[in-house]
């Protein structure tokens, strides 16, 4: 049986209202496949689809895409396929789909696709929805073909973390490469301790990390004696 979508309204956050800001550092480098002329901008397009999509923590030789990348230096392929082809592929879906529960999958996705944070937990329930009852692609595709996309980067632009600059602020908004994996849904614990300032609970460590650990202590006192026996 499928589940009719929830309806969410949309904040009022930095993307959706006219960037007048100065262009400095902060801002991000646009990659637009209609005016990549050499293939060593095609590279640098890929490249920036491949940190957008998997991030630097995630960005390994052997979860390349080679036959996409052919076709997009080839121009088989518009950006938005690349995009498609990369999040659909199976080193993602390992990476964020299969280890992450539906409410994180549409918070990465929202993000790495459409370059925003969401808007509300009722903007992910209502997209859990449609992963739960759709399946993983049709959720993907469903962002790739939405209006909010098109209007954002069409066929040819590489996503991007929009509007970063806040105004009248030193520092803009940090990138979404920066957030950690876990928020307090899966770490409830993490509401009402103090990371910094806590002591380290080792029934959280695991009976085996210990076993390792004494077995490592006890070889290194070994070493120890072993050598001040020899000094003798």
């Amino acid at each position: 049986m499928t589940l009719s979508a929830l309806t969410y309204a949309p904040t009022s956050q930095n993307q959706r209202v006219p960037d007048y800001a100065v262009g400095n550092d902060e801002q991000p480098r646009i990659y637009d496949n209609e005016t990549l002329l050499s293939t060593g901008e095609k590279d640098d397009a890929i490249q920036a689809a491949y940190r957008q999509i998997f991030h630097e923590q995630q960005m390994l030789e052997s979860y390349r895409q080679p036959f996409l990348e052919s076709q997009f230096r080839a121009g088989q392929i518009t950006t938005r396929d690349l995009i498609q082809g990369l999040v659909c592929s199976d080193a993602f879906k390992r990476l964020n789909f299969e280890s992450n529960n539906n409410y994180r999958f549409v918070e990465i996705c929202i993000q790495r696709i459409l370059g925003r944070e969401v808007f509300s937990e009722r903007e992910k329930i209502s997209w859990s929805i449609v992963v739960a009852t759709q399946g993983m692609k049709a959720f993907v595709n469903e962002l790739l073909s939405s209006e909010e996309y098109e209007l954002s980067f069409g066929d040819s632009v590489v996503p991007y973390q929009r509007s970063r600059i806040l105004p009248k602020q030193a520092q803009g908004r940090l990138p979404f490469a920066r957030t950690a994996r876990y928020d307090l849904r899966d770490r409830p614990d993490l509401a009402s301790s103090n990371i910094l300032g806590s002591a380290i609970d080792l029934g959280d460590i695991g009976p085996n990390l210990l076993s390792s650990l004494l077995g490592l202590l006890i070889v290194t006192a070994l070493i120890i004696v072993t050598s001040a026996a020899a000094n003798f």
